[in-house]
C-alpha cells in the first residue's frame, strides 16, 4: 500500500488513523509519573532499557531524597546507584543524574532548559530523551521515537527507516507540529497493548482495514484478542 501512496493519499490515510487511535486511545499519555520538568527528564534518563512502571517505582524514592537539582547533584553517586539499581545499567545512569544536574546548576541557573539544542548537552540525553521532555514538561511539539514509535509507524506505512531521527522528521512531514506529542502517546500505547514487535494483535486491531502490515500476526479476532494488553 505505502510504496504506491501518494504524499496526499499517505497523509489522508495518516489522519485517519490518527483520528481512529484517539478513540482507541482516549487516555493516552506519558506514562512516566512526574510533577516538574527535572523529574521528567531524571526519569526519561532511567527509562532507557527499561519499564515505565518500574521507574515509576523507583522515582519516588529517588525525589524524596533528593528532591532539588542541588540534592541530586551534591548526592553521592553510590546512594543513587542503590536506589535506581533495579532499572538497569544504574552505575552510568547514576552519573548522567549526577552529571546532568550538575550541568543544569552551572550552565543554566538551576532550571531545566526548554530547548533540544540545549538539551541534548546534558549527560544521557539525546533527541529522544529531549522530546519527551519538551512535549510534556514544556509543551513544545516534538516527535519521540522510541522502539514502539518506530515499530508502528513503519508497520503503518509512515517510514521505511531505521534510523530513529529518519523516522522523526518523516513523521514530521505528514503531521503538523499541533499534533506531534498526542500521536507519540497514541502510538506508544498502540505499540504496548496491540502492536506488539513479536506478534502483533492484528485481528483484534481497529486500524486493521488501513495497515498495509495487517497479517504479520495472528488474523483471527479471537486468538488475537489474547494479545491485547491492558496496560504497559
Amino acid at each position: 500500500m505505502a510504496n504506491r501512496e501518494s504524499k496526499k493519499a499517505l497523509a489522508a490515510r495518516a489522519q485517519e488513523i490518527n483520528q481512529k487511535l484517539m478513540h482507541m486511545f482516549p487516555d493516552a499519555k506519558c506514562e512516566l509519573d512526574y510533577e516538574n520538568p527535572l523529574q521528567l527528564l531524571v526519569a526519561t534518563v532511567l527509562s532507557a532499557q527499561c519499564t515505565d512502571k518500574r521507574v515509576n517505582m523507583v522515582t519516588p524514592v529517588l525525589f524524596k531524597k533528593y528532591p532539588r537539582v542541588t540534592d541530586i547533584a551534591a548526592a553521592p553517586l553510590e546512594t543513587i546507584e542503590e536506589i535506581i539499581k533495579s532499572t538497569g545499567f544504574y552505575h552510568n545512569k547514576a552519573i548522567s543524574i549526577k552529571g546532568l544536574a550538575a550541568i543544569v546548576i552551572e550552565r543554566f541557573n538551576s532550571e531545566v532548559p526548554n530547548s533540544l539544542a540545549e538539551l541534548v548537552t546534558l549527560p544521557g540525553v539525546g533527541r529522544k530523551t529531549a522530546n519527551v521532555v519538551l512535549g510534556n514538561a514544556f509543551g513544545i511539539p516534538g516527535v519521540t521515537v522510541d522502539t514502539h514509535v518506530g515499530r508502528t509507524s513503519r508497520r503503518l506505512g509512515w517510514t521505511k527507516n531505521t534510523d530513529p531521527v529518519k523516522v522523526e522528521f518523516d513523521i514530521m512531514e505528514i503531521f503538523p507540529p499541533q499534533e506531534w506529542t498526542m500521536l507519540n502517546h497514541r502510538l506508544i500505547f498502540l505499540g504496548r497493548r496491540v502492536c506488539h514487535s513479536r506478534k502483533p494483535a492484528c485481528g483484534a486491531c481497529e486500524l486493521a482495514s488501513m495497515c498495509p502490515s495487517f497479517g504479520e500476526g495472528p488474523m483471527d479476532p479471537s486468538e488475537a484478542a489474547k494479545l491485547v494488553k491492558a496496560g504497559a
